[in-house]
């Protein structure tokens, strides 16, 4: 609230302004009370690079013998990403589906993940890599990708993880929807649904035919829509306007 005004005397002074989703530009109007045009430009990755790539002794070393299956969470760590959540929803897969889970990157609430899968008994089968340069080979040895987010004006991270083939289980919340279509390439739950994320991620995780239309769909999705040469173009058409 301190920097509300300044943020919106800025938003509308400026000759352009764009948000990465329609949810950002809503949240801006009604947050800051502004009547100037946002342009919607989403995020955008080089789809050449942010590919699946085999890496069969990187899946070995964090799925040994008597696992099947890798999920993934990906985040700064703060309490908007919700990580106890994460643990909460692997602990349930974990029970019906042999697997781990792999927690990267660091932040204030890491410590208090680790507590909640000792607390429910699986901290044996979950793996803190702390912050990590090449995220890609890690995405490529996933099978599922949990993001229970508070709030996310975008979900950089859920399109990187389609961008690998992964597909998501997150919640129904800001621009998340935006980027995995629901019953497509993810599974969406309103915020407080840990069982119904956990049977999504099952359902994913046993049932190799939807395993692999997700995966499918969501490189597609990906490709189709938030790729560099595809997003670009729209933040220089956005300029050149100007």
């Amino acid at each position: 609230p301190s920097y509300a005004e300044t943020v919106a005397f800025s938003i509308q002074e400026s000759d352009v302004v764009t948000a990465v989703s329609e949810s950002l530009k809503q949240d801006t109007y009604r947050s800051l009370g502004i009547d100037r045009d946002i342009a919607v430009i989403p995020n955008f990755l080089e789809c050449g690079v942010y590919r699946r790539t085999p890496q069969p002794a990187l899946r070995a070393r964090h799925c040994p013998p008597g696992c099947e299956k890798v999920v993934i969470h990906l985040s700064n760590f703060r309490p908007v990403k919700r990580p106890r959540a994460v643990v909460e929803v692997f602990a349930k897969i974990a029970a019906r589906v042999p697997s781990r889970l792999l927690l990267v990157g660091d932040g204030p609430e890491l410590g208090a993940a680790m507590d909640t899968a000792r607390r429910l008994g699986v901290a044996a089968r979950v793996d803190a890599l702390g912050e990590q340069d090449q995220i890609l080979p890690l995405l490529s040895i996933a099978d599922l990708f949990l993001l229970p987010s508070e709030q996310e004006s975008f979900g950089l991270s859920a399109l990187e993880a389609m961008a690998c083939e992964v597909p998501v289980v997150a919640s129904r919340v800001g621009g998340l929807h935006e980027v995995v279509e629901d019953g497509v390439t993810g599974f969406l739950h309103p915020l407080d649904e840990i069982d119904a994320m956990a049977e999504s991620g099952v359902r994913l995780l046993t049932d190799p035919a939807l395993h692999r239309r997700f995966a499918a769909a969501g490189r597609r999705r990906v490709v189709e829509q938030f790729c560099a040469d595809r997003v670009v173009p729209m933040y220089e058409a956005c300029y050149e306007r100007c």
